[in-house]
């Protein structure tokens, strides 16, 4: 009689082990798929950045240029005053 409840008690766990483990083989497609689209976002995060950081020398080098510009204006402008 105890081998029986001792089995039942086996049986009754492996039911709800297996039932655990159908589940999370059920999410993992689901999960895959997240996975591959949340990768897909840091390439496209990382090619911006890329961009972001090409447009912010492009700045830096326009402002330098205007910088000089201003100053050649300026020296114009006292020689002919002058």
């Amino acid at each position: 009689m105890l081998w029986w409840i001792v089995l039942a008690v086996v049986l009754a766990t492996l039911v709800l082990l297996a039932a655990a483990v159908r589940g999370v083989l059920a999410r993992l497609p689901g999960l895959r798929r997240a996975a591959v689209k949340l990768q897909r976002r840091q390439d496209e995060a990382l090619e911006l950045a890329g961009a972001a950081q090409t447009l912010q020398e492009r700045s830096e080098a326009l402002q330098r240029r205007l910088a000089v510009t201003q100053r050649r204006m300026e020296l114009i402008r006292v020689k002919r005053q002058g």
